[in-house]
């Protein structure tokens, strides 16, 4: 049985509180730079995932916990972290997502302004799409621990969502440095920022809206250096030799290093003892020589599908990952012979370590909807000491540590240990019902 002193060993000396946080990808960067973390997550598998890892989670509703279960947060948490669901802004090129986005600023400015919450959250269900209150609960936490007697506001706020949210990051930037309305006074600095992930040593081309906000009596937030350059996405033809034009090269300054390739990273990563990733299939002659083609169309006609080789970073990872296809030759092109990334390769390609517990089902999904650690440790490292993750701190960052599963067990009871309080039917078995035989 879990005794409430086990409950305190694991919550305690806990800062960052990470909403919406999937199998673990801000956590694994605050690990990493010696913060603990507790996430609230929806998705079972997610949790599951998170409990092999050792990582302190809460099964729940975002929104639930917020409103009724805010005191089972530790007091202990100064740190706000989280990246909401994105799809609804994923489109704000087209009509309906630049609507989208002025419907949340329109919800912004209402919250700040002390309009009733209880209308408030008539409107938001009358929009029929939950994903519109979910950007809003960052704000809605952060007005919740103001407004609770023995709590203080959060000294630094880190928020993380796809390039077309940074209006909105904008937006809570501006209301966090003025403290107006229901911020009673509480005043942030705060900066917004794109960032491209392989401009941080993560193998994969992906770019983030990046929110950084503190209190100002912890400084002003300088900008991010990138440590690598970045990948020219519109490079007129396929040309390998590109990969190699700004070798890694010892003694250069590190901003001016290349970007990091699908082979390095896997190729390191097997390298590593008790490796997770076997690199041998996607070898030839004891080179990794490979190309994939991804699940996804190009240049608007679904039916052009991208290429990359292996020599250069891979596509976004996103929850479709294990359908991109991986040959190591055009004649396996041709003759239909592909193989597929493993939830191993697919984490390293997101700089998870290899040997990070992925359990649960749907594993790509929880790969794909993850945070880069890497990316987390260097915004995170920013908005925390205000400096970037040392070397020693990133080279660590490769291997997961082993987790008893007496941890694993004791982190479920707290997750996920009085189940009425779960998201709905997420413990649901349904079981299957045999026929008699003849």
């Amino acid at each position: 049985m879990n005794s409430p002193g086990t409950k305190v060993h694991h919550l305690d000396g806990i800062r960052i509180l990470d909403l919406f946080a999937g199998p673990g990808g801000l956590d694994v960067a605050a690990h990493f730079l010696g913060f603990k973390s507790i996430g609230i997550e929806w998705d079972r598998n997610a949790c599951e995932t998170r409990y092999a890892a050792g990582l302190p989670t809460i099964h729940a509703d975002v929104s639930v916990m917020r409103e009724s279960r805010f005191d089972e947060i530790p007091k202990t948490v100064d740190v706000l972290a989280g990246g909401p669901p994105c799809q609804s802004f994923s489109v704000a090129g087209n009509g309906k997502g630049r609507r989208a986005l002025d419907t949340v600023k329109e919800f912004i400015h209402r919250l700040v302004d002390g309009e009733d919450e209880v209308k408030i959250d008539e409107d938001l269900h009358a929009l029929g799409d939950s994903r519109t209150a979910l950007v809003l609960e960052p704000l809605r936490w952060l007005l919740k621990a103001i407004d609770t007697e023995g709590r203080d506001p959060y000294k630094v706020i880190v928020l993380e969502q796809v390039p077309a949210a940074l209006p909105l990051w904008e937006v809570y930037a501006k209301l966090l440095r003025s403290g107006e309305g229901r911020l009673k006074g509480v005043k942030y600095e705060a900066e917004c920022w794109q960032l491209k992930t392989e401009q941080f040593g993560v193998p994969q081309t992906r770019t983030r809206a990046v929110l950084v906000a503190r209190r100002p009596e912890h400084g002003t937030i300088a900008p991010l250096k990138a440590t690598h350059l970045p990948f020219d996405l519109h490079r007129g033809s396929r040309n390998v030799d590109q990969a190699e034009m700004f070798p890694t090269t010892p003694g250069i300054p590190r901003a001016r290093q290349r970007w990091l390739s699908m082979a390095e990273a896997l190729e390191a990563a097997s390298t590593l003892e008790d490796s997770s990733v076997d690199v041998s299939r996607l070898s030839t002659g004891g080179r990794m020589d490979f190309f994939v083609v991804s699940n996804y169309g190009s240049g608007g006609d679904p039916k052009n599908r991208g290429q990359r080789h292996s020599s250069e970073p891979a596509f976004t990872v996103t929850g479709k990952v294990s359908r991109n296809k991986v040959y190591k030759s055009v004649a396996e092109y041709e003759a239909g012979m592909s193989q597929r990334f493993t939830i191993p390769e697919s984490g390293v390609l997101q700089t998870f370590p290899h040997n990070f517990p992925w359990s649960g089902h749907d594993q790509a999904q929880q790969v794909g909807n993850a945070v880069p650690p890497r990316l987390g440790m260097h915004v995170l490292s920013r908005a925390l000491r205000g400096n970037a993750p040392s070397d020693d701190e990133l080279a660590a960052a490769t291997t997961w540590p082993s987790v008893p599963r007496t941890t694993t067990s004791e982190l479920r009871v707290i997750g996920c240990g009085d189940q009425s309080q779960c998201p709905p039917d997420s413990h649901k078995v349904t079981r299957l019902h045999r026929k008699s035989a003849p």
